[in-house]
């Protein structure tokens, strides 16, 4: 959708679509539907050998980064940055493909002088990177091999993330959005009506999902606990829940 406007309507990644307003014309138009949300405090990745203890030894480390623009990687280091005081430009960013060799950015990015970004080399993957000791930690939305297969040698920074982000969540009421929601913005132009049909199903179907976490009779998934885990999200993030047509 990025390279080539292949769909009418499509998910988006939301650092993609705000990097997407910075063209002439702007190319999409999109709508308050965000079918991907998370805490991204899980999502930080340390070689226990690289001295690194708490997020302030995160300056002058090495950190792979899938692409440097993905919305997790966004999120990481705003609020490295914002809570931890880390700046942005208190690491070395490589870049490349986590599992597999070669991986390139969706979109050009020009970063300023003080962001130091390498990329990797081509034959190489920043799981293997991190479990090897090449990089200290990774930035990334997936989990790497590195973490289950790495007999212990990479770890979480955040290793009781839940109480963290359950502590972010509290102070700032922020649940970070990953994806949206866009329209092409030529469809939207002809069509404008587009944007309030899909808002609306996007709710119902949202509804539907929300209320068969309750359904007891046979779980939804093989958690045993869904039930008391579904109710105490909601008690805690009833504003983001409670969503209405």
């Amino acid at each position: 959708m990025i390279r080539h406007r292949e769909f009418d309507v499509a998910e988006m990644s939301l650092s993609s679509y705000t990097l997407s307003m910075f063209r002439d014309p702007k190319p999409f138009v999109a709508i308050p539907v965000f079918p991907s949300r998370y805490f991204r405090h899980s999502c930080i990745y340390i070689n226990r050998n690289s001295g690194i203890r708490e997020p302030k030894d995160l300056a002058g480390k090495r950190v792979g980064n899938p692409e440097y623009q993905l919305t997790a990687g966004v999120w990481i280091r705003g609020i490295l940055s914002d809570d931890y005081n880390v700046p942005v430009s208190s690491v070395t960013y490589f870049r490349g493909g986590e599992e597999t060799p070669g991986r390139t950015e969706k979109q050009t990015i020009s970063l300023p002088p003080e962001i130091r970004l390498e990329n990797i080399a081509e034959d190489k993957t920043l799981s293997q990177m991190l479990l090897e000791g090449e990089i200290d930690a990774i930035y990334s939305p997936r989990t790497p091999s590195a973490f289950s297969k790495g007999n212990g040698i990479v770890r979480r920074l955040f290793e009781d993330y839940e109480t963290v982000e359950r502590e972010y969540y509290k102070r700032t009421k922020i649940f970070p959005i990953m994806h949206t929601i866009v329209i092409r913005r030529e469809v939207y132009e002809k069509h404008p009506w587009i944007a309030q049909s899909l808002y609306k199903a996007f709710v119902l179907a949202q509804r539907e999902v929300y209320e068969d976490l309750y359904e007891t009779a046979a779980l939804k998934t093989m958690l045993p606990w869904q039930i008391r885990h579904a109710e105490q999200t909601r008690d805690l993030m009833e504003r983001i829940l409670a969503v209405r047509v």
